[in-house]
């Protein structure tokens, strides 16, 4: 297990390790950075665990916050760089599927078994080296095995939200979830609805923002998860497509297939702007000549509305993810859009998103992406011609006018709209013609 000495996280927490065992107390590193280790990949942050007391680390590291003393949890400050760090413990009952009432401080073997996943239940010596694996979490990870601690469904009552991890962990990893853990997890996926919006959603967006979202959504639909937490994509599925446009089969396989070709690492409005883009299909489903979703963007723009205000999105997340639907069938008309309407189109605010989306709809069915290379071509076009950005400053505003005996006023406002349009079409091209163009146009009224 190799771990970089220079990043300052890992330095930190070796230096936290060391004074804990100089004073007799038993410390390791555990659970997800172990985890990471073993697979060859550099941990973003690392936990302690401890023998010591909260009130003891807390007087060994003077700069701290204790965020859970109760549960034996004392964040310890290090510049920059906070390391959580937890007594050895044993948990009590959970009666609200996130919360012991009562922990037990204890030892390494009790704490590891009230973990949630045999691979999360490591322990790493740093100063001696020695790997402590009292659940066969080492391996399960070189099986490629999810394995749950003890009674699986035992550990999702704990924390129903393990139910959405366990999701995330198995696609993450290429894991292959054990057969009595799966079975829990299609057993208890109604409880997932105990759990507060807000966690829900920033699990869901660790899932889509994640490596191999499509496959994530196909998990969540197989086992069971995804009918509580997004009905209306569960409701997606056998919703059937016109072959023509869709040959690769109904909405829900349409999308997973569009999550499947989405850039890595994509901003949370773009993934969840994907996972919701046809929304709308399975409510304005129609067959006659053929099947049709008349404007399904526009209702699918509406369930996603509510769909984020749920899941307690902030008010601009979705307005983004609302606007990415909304506008997703507007390529259809790029080659056909006058100058003016194509620059205001290209200069969206996040336009990259937009394409994007358009992108991954496109290879998710047709694969065409005839539409999706002209804007691209044009944006490339706009920016050549004078270095400008598509959407290019005004040529002259309203205090020029006045400055040219024109009155304030309604009229104003009109001819100022005309002269954009005509700016942005390519009429004129410089505040001279700009203002020749008015004159010509829309003589000064005499008083």
């Amino acid at each position: 297990m190799q771990w970089n000495e220079q990043n300052p996280v890992v330095a930190s927490a070796r230096r936290i390790v060391e004074r804990l065992q100089q004073e007799g107390f038993e410390a390791y590193w555990v659970g997800g950075c172990v985890r990471d280790a073993l697979l060859g990949l550099e941990p973003k942050d690392i936990d302690v665990a401890t023998s010591a007391p909260p009130e003891r680390v807390q007087s060994l590291f003077p700069r701290n916050v204790a965020v859970g003393a109760h549960f034996g949890v004392i964040r310890v400050l290090d510049g920059p760089i906070q390391t959580e760090v937890a007594t050895f413990r044993s948990d009590g009952q959970y009666l609200d599927s996130r919360h012991p009432v009562s922990v037990t401080f204890s030892t390494p073997a009790a704490d590891a078994a009230r973990r949630d996943f045999t691979i999360n239940a490591l322990f790493y010596d740093p100063v001696r080296g020695v790997l402590h694996d009292f659940t066969g979490g080492r391996k399960d990870l070189q099986d490629r095995i999810l394995r749950a601690i003890g009674d699986p469904a035992e550990r999702f009552r704990e924390d129903a939200l393990r139910l959405l991890r366990a999701v995330r962990l198995a696609v993450v990893f290429h894991l292959h979830i054990e057969p009595r853990t799966r079975e829990a997890l299609a057993t208890m996926s109604q409880t997932i609805r105990l759990i507060s919006a807000e966690r829900v959603r920033e699990e869901l967006l660790r899932i889509f923002t994640g490596p191999r979202p499509g496959e994530g959504l196909r998990l969540l639909e197989q086992t069971g998860l995804l009918a509580h937490v997004l009905p209306e994509v569960h409701a997606m599925k056998g919703v059937s497509q016109p072959e023509a446009f869709h040959p690769e089969g109904d909405v829900f396989t349409h999308t997973a297939l569009a999550l499947d070709a989405l850039l890595p690492n994509p901003s949370p409005t773009l993934a969840f702007a994907v996972l919701l883009h046809d929304v709308g299909k399975p409510v304005t489903y129609e067959m006659g000549d053929r099947i049709r979703f008349n404007q399904h963007d526009e209702a699918g723009a509406e369930i996603a509305g509510a769909i984020c205000r749920r899941l307690r999105f902030s008010n601009a997340d979705r307005g983004q993810i609302v606007d990415l639907i909304a506008r997703h069938m507007d390529f259809i008309n790029v080659h056909r859009m006058r100058p003016a309407t194509l620059r205001r189109f290209l200069a969206l605010e996040r336009f990259e998103e937009h394409l994007e989306l358009h992108r991954v709809d496109c290879l998710a069915s047709h694969g065409d992406l005839d539409n999706y290379r002209h804007c691209l071509e044009k944006i490339e076009e706009f920016a050549r011609a004078g270095a400008e950005p598509v959407l290019p400053p005004p040529l002259i505003n309203g205090d020029v006018l006045i400055a040219a005996g024109y009155q304030p006023g309604p009229r104003m406002g009109a001819i100022l709209r005309a002269l954009r349009e005509a700016q942005l079409n390519g009429e004129v091209h410089s505040p001279e013609e700009a203002m020749a163009w008015v004159r010509e146009r829309y003589p000064q009224e005499v008083a």
